[in-house]
C-alpha cells in the first residue's frame, strides 16, 4: 500500500500544468453542453431549435423540424457522454457534428454569426482531441511527465 505525502505548499500536477487545465476545461464543457442543448431539444426551453434547421434539409428528413430536433437531441446526448467516456474520439465527433452544423447555419441567411461561432467550437473540440491523446487515460495515450 502506498501513501501520498504532500508537503505544505505543494501544488496539485493539475495545478502546475496548464495544458492539463486546458483538457479538463474542454472536456467538461463538451460533455455538459452537448448533452444540456441535446436535452433541451426535447424542450425548446433555451430557444425554439426547428427555427435553425435550413429549409432544404427539413425538406428532406422524414417528419417535422421538431421531429428532425429530437433526432438532432439524441446525437448530441450521444456525443455529450463519448467526449466523458473516450475524448480522443469525442473531440473529433463534436467536430464533426459540429461541421454538419455550420453547414446547415450556412446554407440559408440570419445565421451566419452563430456559424462563426460554431467554427470556434469546431477548433476547440478539435484541441480537446489533440490533448486527450495526452491527458486522457487509455491505452493509447501518450504518457509525459509534467
Amino acid at each position: 500500500m502506498t501513501t501520498h505525502v504532500t508537503r505544505p505548499g505543494a501544488r496539485s500536477v493539475v495545478a502546475m500544468d496548464p495544458a492539463r487545465q486546458a483538457f479538463l476545461l474542454l472536456r467538461t464543457v463538451f460533455t455538459v453542453a452537448p448533452i444540456v442543448f441535446g436535452l433541451d431539444k426535447f424542450a425548446n426551453v433555451l430557444t425554439d431549435w426547428p427555427t435553425y434547421l435550413a429549409p432544404w434539409i427539413d425538406g428532406i428528413v422524414p417528419g417535422t423540424a421538431q421531429q428532425a430536433m429530437y433526432a438532432v437531441g439524441v446525437v448530441e446526448v450521444v456525443a455529450g457522454v463519448v467526449v466523458a467516456v473516450i475524448p480522443r474520439f469525442g473531440g473529433w465527433l463534436v467536430a464533426a457534428w459540429l461541421f454538419g452544423i455550420i453547414v446547415n447555419l450556412l446554407t440559408f441567411p440570419g445565421f451566419y454569426d452563430i456559424a462563426l461561432r460554431d467554427f470556434g467550437l469546431l477548433v476547440a473540440a478539435v484541441a480537446l482531441a489533440r490533448l486527450a491523446t495526452v491527458y486522457a487515460p487509455g491505452r493509447n495515450a501518450v504518457r509525459t511527465q509534467p
